[in-house]
């Protein structure tokens, strides 16, 4: 339960911190988003290029956190599966006990 609790919140942060990112863009280098430095402001060349190096730095950001979130279900998969194995030895050595049951009787 608390692994489910985990993974939702993992997702919905990636999505708001997504969304507040998409929401702060006007018009790439314009000065039309949310905040943004004078140069932003002024617009022009100088200001395109920064929106465009911002661009590039959310969008890496976004690959490593997309890669993080891989790495973690890749690795509750490995622990399932091992749980799911040692669940059926369990029940392997149960049916053992029942066998050598039925056989005593």
């Amino acid at each position: 339960m608390a692994r489910l609790l985990l993974r939702s919140n993992v997702r919905g942060y990636l999505c708001s911190q997504i969304r507040m990112a998409s929401d702060q863009l006007g018009e790439l280098g314009k000065g039309a988003g949310k905040g943004g430095g004078s140069e932003r402001e002024a617009g022009g060349a100088s200001g395109k290029r920064q929106a465009a190096g911002e661009e590039r730095y959310f969008r890496q950001k976004e690959k490593e956190q997309m890669a993080l979130l891989r790495k973690h279900h890749d690795e509750e998969i490995d622990h399932h599966k091992k749980e799911v194995e040692r669940l059926q030895r369990e029940i392997d050595r149960h049916r053992g006990k029942i066998r050598k049951l039925n056989h005593d009787d």
